[in-house]
């Protein structure tokens, strides 16, 4: 459908509704201080989306525990992967939110965090101030989860539980399978595959999300496995030369396997020398990509046996990516 009719050139009723565009992403820390990070945290760790144990003993091990240890070591990974503009996440997000906004210029295009700045209360107080009547809303999740699409959702929802005036909304639930989506990562890995070699292994990295969560109905699983066919297919890649793994997992409960660091130390044993890294489940590098996978996975491979190992960075404000952006809200006006 012709982005006219977001951007009201188009003769038709539907034009004149004025239409707002809101992109959502997770969060990140205000800064690389403990501080920042423990405030952070907080807010993302106390979402039942996130962490669903009893909100009394978990707040009691949250606070009393895990924050006083971990926020000071995050932070100073996020020192190590800070952008002079700030957090790597935050500034691909921005970037993105611009150059989709000059794709459309007649319509307002907002950036929230479900997490942290800018807030969905002041991209809503934006957007609602230039009087929209339809929202778009792109979470920046390739593939749905109750831990993170559905927490956007959530987010909005309070939001807007507060207002008077509500308008009409279109909520994306992700774009897994989007043929644009899949041309872009498969673009990107064959670029990778032309300025490195081909690998021995290329590797689909996503993040993880415990398995209880998928026993209770998140289809999570299914739409990776959907991203990861769609690109396989579009490469031509036999099984042998693909895996696909989950990463950042977080606590005692089990999670999606196989576990990424875990693969990364077992496969120079099983002959694999030369690797190449994906991560399509994140719309932009931040402290999961950078330092997880591009350092301290590098790291696990290497000192296993492995003798090549590249990451292959994500879509960020590429031209294909903001192609794709451009195309998912207005085919829902």
């Amino acid at each position: 459908m012709s982005s006219e009719f977001i951007t009201g050139r188009a003769n038709s009723p539907l034009s004149q509704i004025k239409t707002g565009i809101l992109l959502v992403n997770l969060g990140t820390p205000d800064a690389p201080t403990a501080a920042a990070v423990k405030r952070y945290l907080t807010q993302f760790l106390q979402d039942r989306r996130v962490v669903d144990l009893n909100p009394l003993i978990w707040s009691f091990i949250l606070k009393g525990i895990i924050l006083p240890r971990r926020a000071p070591r995050v932070a100073k990974l996020y020192h190590e992967v800070w952008m002079e503009e700030g957090s790597p996440l935050l500034v691909y997000s921005l970037r993105q939110q611009r150059a989709l906004a000059a794709r459309l210029p007649q319509v307002p295009v907002e950036l929230a965090m479900t997490y942290g700045s800018p807030s969905v209360k002041q991209a809503l107080d934006r957007l609602q101030s230039q009087n929209i009547k339809r929202l778009v809303v792109l979470p920046l999740y390739p593939q749905y989860s109750c831990s993170t699409t559905a927490a956007a959702w959530d987010a909005l929802s309070a939001e807007l539980a507060n207002r008077r005036d509500l308008p009409e909304i279109s909520f994306i639930r992700d774009y897994a399978e989007h043929p644009l989506y899949i041309a872009a990562l498969a673009r990107s890995i064959q670029t990778s595959f032309e300025r490195y070699g081909k690998p021995d292994l290329l590797l689909f990295s996503y993040h993880g999300i415990p398995q209880r969560y998928v026993d209770e109905g998140d289809d999570y699983p299914q739409r990776c496995e959907a991203t990861t066919r769609g690109v396989v297919a579009a490469l031509g890649l036999e099984p042998s030369e693909y895996k696909m793994t989950y990463q950042s997992r977080f606590g005692r409960e089990v999670w999606l396997q196989p576990y990424t660091d875990e693969t990364m130390r077992s496969l120079p044993s099983q002959g694999v020398k030369s690797i190449q890294v994906i991560c399509p489940g994140f719309a932009s590098d931040c402290l999961e990509t950078i330092e997880e996978i591009e350092q301290q996975n590098r790291a696990f491979f290497l000192e296993s046996g492995g003798e090549s190992y590249h990451y292959i960075p994500a879509l960020n404000d590429s031209v294909e990516h903001i192609d794709l952006f451009e195309t998912l809200v207005t085919e829902r006006v």
